[in-house]
């Protein structure tokens, strides 16, 4: 097992957990009955249902121990207010051409870049830590270079 923390603000831990909840109890015994349901109803030799449930079953206890995993090596990110980019922090970016951007840098659990999420292991979240309100961001990304202007930092 690897022994690396894994970095979640405190929604993240929650819904990490609730997660968690969830699949042990609600779909755990949905895939257990539909499991039930086609060992019954037939061979299971050549049984293409019980297959399905059996692989549904594997994957679910394979997230399971994921999330069990990931949430004993979370470190929870304090929300600290900083004029320095940290993890958790809101950063309000601007490029030369005048379109804005808003960020929540986050641990890599968390990053949802359409919520407007970036994990701090991205190009553009590696970038930003350590940077202060006005500074410049040169960030290679894959697309080429980008650049940002930070606007403020919350």
């Amino acid at each position: 097992m690897e022994s690396q923390e894994i970095f979640l603000t405190n929604d993240g831990l929650q819904r990490a957990a609730h997660q968690l909840e969830f699949l042990r109890t609600v779909k755990r015994a949905e895939i257990a009955q539909y499991l039930h349901d086609a060992k019954e109803s037939g061979d299971v030799i050549d049984n293409a249902a019980y297959e399905e449930a059996k692989s549904q079953y594997a994957q679910l206890e394979g997230r399971i121990i994921e999330l069990e995993e990931m949430l004993a090596r979370a470190q929870l990110i304090d929300n600290v207010h900083s004029d320095v980019v940290s993890l958790g922090s809101t950063v309000h970016l601007e490029t030369s051409n005048g379109r804005t951007y808003c960020y929540k840098l986050v641990g890599a659990f968390e990053a949802e870049p359409s919520a407007g999420r970036i994990s701090n292991e991205s190009p553009v979240g590696k970038a930003l830590i350590g940077h202060k309100s006005g500074d410049l961001v040169i960030v290679s990304t894959p697309g080429g270079v980008k650049e940002y202007t930070i606007t403020s930092i919350e």
